[in-house]
């Protein structure tokens, strides 16, 4: 596969110079270069991007005038994660922006002295990716997603919408932040009264098998965790839950607004607009490993009521009040 096959190049048209000789341009053209976790198709991919190029052009960064942003699509897949990253590591860009905790991998293993500037990495100390929160010393720094605690809330907040459950599945990748979330909603669940299933969601032909075959019983309710390939594959996870009337509760908002009853979590878009500002640093000549790791400002909880009467359950008022936004 050729390179134009897969990267979008957004901005001017100069050649890709040695690094060493774009270097010692003054007034160079600067290069950025972008890992999405998602497809090039996905709308929710779009709008993330388009954030992250917004806060750059805010902070005087112009397509084509004086940075051109290379863009990788990775479609939720850890092998094109790998194809991405080294082509766009052999760009020598300025920056790198890695557009979620799945790409990470990849890239650390790509470069370890380009620097990059990752959101939606739920923890980057545990994963090597930094030294610590407050220094992170290395290549890489950026915007943590969320604590793995937070699967105790979304079980909660499940069983405050469906009271009857007495079984849980939950979707989760096979990787550490995978098994991290679902070990953070284990340890939850005798408070609740639950019993848990794992469902991988490696691909889709396996999801489908394992929400079928937890839906043939009854009293059963399903948690998505956060993952690139839960991401890419919504729209089948929520026709799987409508099919087999699961109540279920996500991780974002993108989730509901595709048809899913419930989601709690941050704003997946708003660390884009923050990763511009830490970008902008880093092309202004401060270092990675000086600036430190921030965490998620803004959570949200999403009801969609159409959802929740389909499967003939009543939101507590009391979750509805406390809710960001309803959607009917």
């Amino acid at each position: 596969m050729q390179r134009r096959d897969f990267i979008t190049l957004l901005g001017g048209t100069a050649s890709a110079w040695p690094f060493a000789a774009r270097a010692q341009q003054p007034d160079r053209l600067r290069r950025i270069g972008v890992l999405m976790n998602l497809g090039a198709d996905d709308p929710e991919g779009q709008v993330r991007l388009k954030t992250f190029l917004q806060g750059l052009r805010m902070r005087g960064w112009i397509e084509g005038s004086n940075v051109r942003v290379d863009t990788c699509w990775g479609e939720g897949k850890a092998e094109r994660f790998r194809l991405c990253a080294a082509e766009l590591v052999g760009l020598a860009p300025d920056v790198i922006l890695a557009g979620s905790g799945a790409t990470m991998p990849a890239l650390m293993e790509a470069t370890r002295s380009l620097p990059i500037v990752f959101v939606q990495t739920v923890d980057p100390v545990g994963s090597g990716y930094v030294a610590s929160l407050a220094k992170p010393e290395g290549n890489a720094t950026g915007f943590t997603q969320f604590e793995f605690s937070i699967g105790g809330k979304w079980l909660e907040l499940l069983k405050q919408t469906a009271p009857q459950l007495t079984r849980v599945a939950v979707l989760r990748d096979v990787n550490v932040e995978g098994t991290a979330q679902f070990a953070a909603i284990q340890s939850a669940a005798p408070l609740f009264g639950v019993q848990l299933t794992a469902i991988n969601v490696r691909d889709p032909g396996e999801m489908e098998r394992g929400v079928n075959a937890f839906a043939a019983r009854p009293d059963g309710g399903l948690i998505v965790t956060a993952s690139a390939n839960a991401a890419v594959e919504r729209d089948l996870i929520v026709a799987l839950v409508t099919r087999h009337r699961l109540p279920a509760i996500y991780p974002f908002r993108y989730f509901v607004t595709s048809g899913g009853m419930i989601s709690y979590g941050p704003d997946p878009i708003e660390p884009y607009h923050r990763a511009a500002e830490y970008a902008h640093r880093i092309l202004n000549g401060e270092k990675p490993g000086n600036l430190p790791v921030q965490a998620a400002s803004k959570f949200e909880l999403v009801v969609n009521l159409k959802t929740a009467k389909a499967l003939g359950l009543s939101i507590p008022p009391a979750l509805l009040a406390r809710a960001d936004e309803v959607i009917e």
